[in-house]
C-alpha cells in the first residue's frame, strides 16, 4: 500500500512567519498528541527526529528518551524468530534512503523491556521540493499494536480449527453410520431374498404339486361320470378354478423370486420383466437392450439388487405415471470393468422434484439405497405434465465363475 510522499511546503512557508510558525507547530503537536496511532519521524540517519505520546506509550520510552535514537537499532533490530534484522532490508530505512512508502500488515516491534508486540506500520518519505528539486528529508511512520487483534484472529481460528475437526469427527461418524446402514440394508435384502427363495419353493414343491394332484383326481373323477351330466359339469368347473389357482400361484411364485433370475442370468431376467410389463400396461414402447460381447452375469446380490431396481422402475410406471409410451434402453460396457446404464423414460404424468426427493418417497429412497450400496447412482428427473426419466449406472462386479 503507498501514498503520496510527505511534503514540507506549508511548514517551510510558516517557518519565516515567526507567531505563524509557532502556531502551526502548536497545531502540528495537538494532531500528534491526539491520535490514537503511534507516529515518530526520522531524519536520513535513521534517528528519532519527533514522536508522540502513543508511539512511545508502545514501545515502553518516553519521548525525550527516544529523540535522536536510531529507531531501527531501537524497535525494528531483531526479527520474530530472533534472528537479526538488518537495517538494509528495513521497509522504514527504504522509505528515506529511496523514497519508497510501505504498508506492513504483519511485523514485530521491540520495546523497551526486551518484549516485542505484533505491529502494523506504514512509511512515508519526507520530501522537500526545492528549486533544484525533490530533496528527501526523512520519514515519517504510524504504528499500530495489533497484539489484540491477532490473539482475536488466533482465538477464531482455533475455534474454526476446533469446529472443523468436530465437523470431521460428525462427518466421519455419520459416514460411518450410513455405511452400516447401508450395510444393514443390504443384509436385510439378503435375508428377504433367501427367504423370498425358500417360501417360493415351499410354495412350488407343496402346493403345486398338491394342486397338480388335485387336477388329476378331477380329471379321473370326469371320465367316471358319463352319465351324470350335472356332477361331470360340476368336475369341469372344478378343474377350471384349479388351473386358475395353478397360474396364480406361478404368479405368486414368480413375484417373490423370478426363476429366470437364478436360471438364465440378470440379462434374460431384465429382458423378460420388459416384456412382461409392456403386455401388462398396454403402453407404445420401445426397447434397446445391448449388452457388450464377454460380459458375463454379475455377482448374485448385485444381480438382485438391479432386477428389484427395475422393477419398482417399472411398477411405479404401471401404478402412477398413466404413460402412454415407455422408452427402455439398457447398456451393459465393455470388460474388464464393465458398467451398466439403465435408462426409463415415459410420457406420463411427471412430479415435481420436491415428490422425488422427499424422504417419504420410500420407494424412491429404497432404489437409490440399493444402488449406492454397490457403487451405483439412481438419477431421477421429471417435471409435472412432461413425463419421467429415470436413470441407473452401476459397476459391474461380475461372478468369480463367469
Amino acid at each position: 500500500m503507498s501514498a503520496a510522499p510527505a511534503e514540507m511546503h506549508a511548514p517551510q512557508r510558516l517557518a519565516q512567519g515567526g507567531r505563524g510558525a509557532q502556531l502551526w507547530r502548536d497545531r502540528l503537536d495537538l494532531l500528534l498528541e491526539s491520535t490514537g496511532d503511534g507516529i515518530f519521524g526520522v531524519d536520513m540517519q535513521g534517528n528519532c527526529i519527533f514522536i508522540n505520546r502513543a508511539a512511545a506509550d508502545m514501545i515502553g520510552w518516553s519521548p525525550d528518551q527516544v529523540l535522536h535514537q536510531n529507531m531501527h537499532h531501537l524497535i525494528h533490530h531483531t526479527h520474530n524468530d530472533g534472528s537479526h534484522y538488518p537495517v538494509e532490508h528495513c521497509p522504514i530505512f527504504h522509505a528515506f534512503s529511496h523514497g519508497l512508502p510501505c504498508h506492513i500488515e504483519d511485523e514485530v516491534l521491540w520495546r523497551k523491556d526486551g518484549s516485542s508486540f505484533q505491529a502494523e506500520y506504514t512509511s512515508h518519505p519526507i520530501v522537500e521540493h526545492t528549486a533544484d528539486g525533490a530533496v528527501i528529508l526523512g520519514a515519517v511512520a504510524t504504528i499500530k499494536d495489533i497484539s489484540e487483534r491477532k490473539r482475536a484472529e488466533q482465538l477464531l481460528k482455533q475455534a474454526n480449527d476446533e469446529l472443523e475437526r468436530r465437523v470431521a469427527e460428525r462427518t466421519g461418524a455419520l459416514t460411518r453410520a450410513l455405511a452400516d446402514l447401508r450395510e444393514l440394508a443390504a443384509y436385510l435384502e439378503t435375508v428377504r431374498e433367501t427367504e423370498r427363495t425358500r417360501i417360493a419353493r415351499e410354495i412350488h414343491d407343496e402346493l403345486g404339486s398338491l394342486l397338480v394332484a388335485l387336477k388329476m383326481d378331477v380329471n379321473w373323477l370326469e371320465k367316471r361320470l358319463d352319465d351324470r351330466p350335472l356332477l361331470r359339469r360340476k368336475c369341469d368347473n372344478m378343474g377350471t378354478l384349479i388351473d386358475t389357482a395353478v397360474d396364480n400361484v406361478g404368479r405368486i411364485i414368480t413375484d417373490l423370486r423370478p426363476s429366470i433370475l437364478d436360471h438364465r442370468g440378470l440379462w434374460a431376467a431384465l429382458s423378460w420383466q420388459a416384456q412382461e410389463f409392456i403386455k401388462s400396461a398396454e403402453v407404445t414402447s420401445d426397447m434397446q437392450m445391448h449388452v457388450a460381447a464377454g460380459v458375463g452375469n454379475p455377482e448374485r446380490g448385485q444381480a438382485t439388487a438391479v432386477f428389484r431396481i427395475f422393477q419398482e422402475i417399472l411398477s411405479n410406471i404401471a401404478r402412477h405415471a398413466h404413460a402412454s409410451s415407455v422408452t427402455i434402453r439398457i447398456l451393459v460396457d465393455q470388460p474388464p470393468d464393465p458398467v451398466l446404464y439403465i435408462e426409463v423414460h415415459d410420457d406420463g404424468v411427471g412430479a415435481a422434484r420436491e415428490q422425488l426427493n422427499s424422504p417419504q418417497s420410500y420407494g424412491v429412497v429404497g432404489m437409490r439405497e440399493r444402488a449406492g450400496y454397490f457403487g451405483g447412482t439412481l438419477t431421477i428427473n421429471g417435471l409435472p405434465g412432461q413425463g419421467t426419466c429415470v436413470k441407473l449406472v452401476m459397476p459391474l462386479t461380475m461372478q468369480e465363475d463367469a
